[in-house]
């Protein structure tokens, strides 16, 4: 269907713009949203007449959302949540999470604006795209953590899974030194210094 686009339509084009896009997404998106027309000749009439308004009216759009856009632009939330030992969530955070966390700091995001591909399931820190307007785009990070110590530890750059996994390594690598044990061997694996001193013992 050709339609004529009333905003700027990401990867579509530019108010006024006449495009083809599929049949279903102008009839259940694009034009119940009034974000196009169908292009035939009397809507290119209507809109021309009506091209200035609609460009005056989207330039103001544009500058309130530039304005709120400075706001919000960088803010970190925090989003406190169970993870397993490996950091995967037990659950996820959606745009609605986003939107909420956002309230919490004063920032009015409707969960529409909330750009995310897909749901968070893993804690770290997160960038997360918001559209205050269609040509305005900020970006905000999302710290997902288990506690907030934790998420100050990121906060600070530290990749938590990293250090987590990094003082596991030390610990068993400090137990097999204490246990004299070569951390390289197989389970059940005697080490050979083992072996030897049992079969002098055994000579004894």
């Amino acid at each position: 269907m050709d339609i004529i686009l009333l905003q700027r339509i990401e990867k579509l084009g530019s108010i006024g713009d006449v495009v083809t896009v599929k049949d279903g997404y102008a009839r259940n998106f694009l034009l119940p949203q009034k974000k196009a027309l169908r292009a035939n000749e009397a809507n290119k009439k209507v809109f021309e007449a009506n091209r200035d308004r609609l460009e005056k009216e989207n330039a103001e759009r544009r500058t309130e959302a530039e304005k709120a856009g400075e706001k919000v632009d960088g803010v970190e939330i925090v989003l406190i949540r169970a993870a397993s030992n490996t950091g995967q969530l037990y659950g996820s955070v959606n745009v609605r999470d986003v939107a909420a966390a956002l309230a919490d700091k004063g920032h009015d995001i409707d969960k529409k604006q909330v750009i995310m591909g897909d749901p968070i399931k893993a804690i770290g820190m997160h960038d997360v795209r918001i559209d205050l307007h269609p040509e305005v785009s900020v970006t905000i990070k999302a710290n997902v953590a288990r506690s907030d110590d934790e998420a100050e530890l990121q906060r600070q750059g530290i990749d938590v899974m990293a250090q987590m996994f990094e003082d596991e390594q030390r610990e068993i690598e400090e137990q097999a030194e204490a246990n004299r044990i070569d951390p390289s061997l197989e389970p059940g694996e005697i080490p050979a210094d083992l072996l030897e001193e049992r079969a002098e013992e055994d000579e004894a």
